[in-house]
């Protein structure tokens, strides 16, 4: 499980090994460095949250349970994986620009 930044405190690693099976793992910005800096795994995190955004029921946060909102995200996952083997004119536009 990779955190950024934010997420790096002792009650978090202690609640991961406690409760889950996974090693956390935090992504922190190099030293020294000023400005926008590509951070490895964030930008997979990133683009993966624009994909879910893409869908109108998880465009904004208004489901009233955690596990309604863990199932449109599973459907919307599945509808994207779908779609990639035949993208139809919108995939395409969304990922490639209008053509001229």
């Amino acid at each position: 499980m990779y955190g950024d930044q934010k997420y790096h405190n002792m009650k978090l690693h202690q609640w991961v090994k406690d409760n889950a099976r996974w090693d956390l793992s935090i992504v922190r910005r190099p030293k020294g460095l000023d400005g926008w800096v590509k951070l490895p795994i964030r930008w997979t995190v990133e683009r993966t949250f624009a994909w879910l955004g893409r869908c109108r029921r998880l465009s904004k946060d208004r489901e009233k349970s955690a596990l309604s909102s863990e199932s449109f995200v599973k459907l919307a996952m599945i509808q994207l994986m779908l779609h990639r083997p035949h993208p139809n004119e919108a995939d395409a536009e969304f990922a490639y620009g209008k053509s001229a």
